[in-house]
């Protein structure tokens, strides 16, 4: 996220256009979506200290590179790679901390590691904002490198590997890795540029669809029925992991989504420039980043599904709140909203990764991880494309119903166009012109508010798509009292 805001300014130092720099956010999407379900095989493959090494390495390498690039194709490259090794970061590192902490003392430790999950991509705009304006977005790719290199020496003298994670010598599933990435990278580019490309309306869009739809449908059934899956979808058959992986996805739709929506709805409808937008979104992130550790604390005392119903339903409802805003609305409107949805995130996502890894064998903890973080990412990719799309198709249904009260049989349309005429030849235009910057100004009035109407529409989805999965918890099983939390998402 902290690239986002970034991109005009590449696409002007890099002599693209705007179109063109936001492949840097697809490359990267598409080849973290790639690596992400493959985490758990390569880890026993190579060994997961080994991995982790490798991806920290990659990142690193790659973010100077990106920093570095001459040109938008040698950015996009290097985009690839960052991705690529970035992708198993989340599911090897909550492995990793699961495995060295105690059943007591795992809450807390999620609840920590938390912080960085769901706090850093509400930060990363204001951050990439702020470098962007005082130095230049390559400093948004050069702020990894000490950080990386910090990462290599710490993990060098404290990460170590549990016996039953090693190199193992096991037949290659040529045919799952070869689906798998045709099937993700064709959903992730579709997702992406749908909007941009008018979905089905493109034969582009529809051929990618397609191919993922096929691709994914193979790869189903090969890793059902070969011996050694690179996915391991066997998994699914434990009810809790199922319905708790179902959730994410909805959860990441949600989320994702209305993390969108903000900082477009303010800087769009209200004026807001990028980094006061980031600021006003700060009180969602400040009681994310208090929340999360007390959550974790709390989970020892308290049953994980009843935390997990109520973080759900307090975040609908803060979407909810979203969803009543005008154009009036001023810091306050926002604020206490975004103060409930940050705390009530934190009560979602350790406990829901709680109840639904807690069955799970730590021999099989790499791969359920995985599954885990990709659903979640595939889940804010539709809701990203879902809610950008209702935006625009919305925004024109209620441009079309506004603007057809201001007609000549309206007395108050008329009257107000008569006032705004009257005030333009106030200030110098003749009645002719006057007449079409009444028109004009009339007619702007009508595209914001019906824009205001359309965020109000996407907000409105969120929020019932959030009480529509409060049934879903209950399906999930009882956790053991013994068991804490075991891994974040």
């Amino acid at each position: 996220t902290v690239v986002n805001v970034s991109l005009p300014h590449i696409a002007g130092s890099l002599s693209s256009t705007p179109d063109e720099a936001t492949w840097t956010l697809t490359s990267y999407l598409v080849a973290n979506a790639i690596v992400l379900p493959m985490t758990g095989w390569l880890a026993n493959q190579f060994g997961r200290k080994r991995l982790l090494l490798g991806s920290v390495a990659g990142f690193t390498l790659a973010s100077f590179f990106c920093g570095f690039a001459p040109t938008l194709p040698f950015l996009i490259i290097f985009r690839v790679i960052q991705g690529a090794t970035g992708g198993g970061l989340q599911p090897l590192s909550q492995a990793i901390l699961m495995e060295s902490f105690s059943e007591r003392d795992r809450g807390k430790a999620m609840g920590f590691w938390g912080l960085g999950i769901v706090v850093a991509p509400m930060l990363g705009p204001v951050l990439g904002g702020w470098l962007t304006d005082n130095f230049t977005w390559r400093w948004v790719f050069y702020i990894n490198i000490p950080i990386g290199i910090m990462a290599l020496i710490l993990i060098k003298m404290f990460v170590f590997d549990p016996d039953y994670i090693g190199q193992k010598s096991e037949k290659v599933d040529y045919w799952g890795i070869g689906l798998l990435v045709v099937g993700i990278a064709a959903l992730q580019i579709a997702l992406d540029k749908g909007q941009q490309e008018d979905w089905f309306g493109s034969h582009f869009i529809s051929t990618l669809v397609v191919v993922a739809v096929v691709s994914l449908a193979a790869l189903v059934i090969r890793e059902l029925i070969t011996d050694h899956p690179i996915v391991d979808l066997r998994i699914f058959k434990r009810r809790t992991y199922a319905a708790g992986v179902f959730l994410m996805t909805i959860l990441g739709f949600v989320l994702y989504g209305s993390t969108v929506l903000l900082p477009l709805l303010m800087q769009t409808l209200l004026g807001y420039t990028a980094f006061q937008a980031g600021l006003t979104t700060m009180p969602r992130g400040a009681a994310s980043f208090v929340a999360m550790p007390l959550v974790g604390i709390m989970l020892t005392r308290f049953e994980p599904r009843k935390m997990l119903f109520f973080g759900m339903a307090g975040m609908s409802t803060a979407l909810y709140f979203f969803s009543r805003l005008s154009l009036s609305a001023g810091y306050t409107d926002f604020m206490w909203p975004m103060v409930l949805q940050g705390v009530c995130t934190g009560m979602v996502f350790i406990p829901l990764t709680t109840v639904t890894n807690g069955p799970i064998p730590k021999e099989q903890m790499g791969n359920a991880t995985s599954l885990f973080n990709l659903m979640r990412n595939i889940g804010a990719s539709i809701g990203i494309a879902s809610v950008t799309t209702m935006l625009a198709r919305q925004q024109q249904v209620h441009t079309s119903t506004l603007g057809a009260h201001i007609n000549p049989y309206n007395p108050g349309a008329q009257s107000m166009l008569r006032g705004m005429q009257q005030m333009m030849m106030n200030a110098g235009s003749d009645p002719v012109t006057a007449t079409k910057k009444a028109y004009a100004a009339a007619f702007g009035m009508v595209q914001q508010q019906a824009a205001m109407m359309a965020y109000n529409d996407a907000f409105l989805l969120l929020a019932g798509l959030g009480f529509a999965m409060l049934p879903l918890i209950f399906i999930m099983k009882k956790p053991p009292k013994s068991s804490g939390p075991v891994a974040m998402h």
